[in-house]
């Protein structure tokens, strides 16, 4: 496969790994919390969740997303 300068990287970035970690937590979280019917905590989970996306964003912001200046990609061979 040859390598197309402005496709967006499928997410593979630090930002997008970051968020996508906590928002994976806040929905388990959240999951947990509504079978077992603790609706504090799935509120909770919820707002783990847009934690994670405010933290992606943030990253994103800092550079490390895929066209930020402190993101370096691995060469694929």
């Amino acid at each position: 496969m040859s390598h197309d300068d402005n496709e967006p990287g499928h997410g593979n970035s630090p930002a997008a790994w970051i968020g996508v970690v906590i928002m994976l937590i806040g929905f388990t979280v959240g999951t947990v919390a509504f079978f077992l019917e603790i609706v504090p905590v799935v509120w909770v989970g919820v707002a783990i969740v847009v934690f994670g996306l405010l933290a992606g964003v943030v990253a994103a912001k800092l550079g490390y997303g895929v066209k930020g200046p402190r993101y370096v990609p691995k060469s694929h061979s």
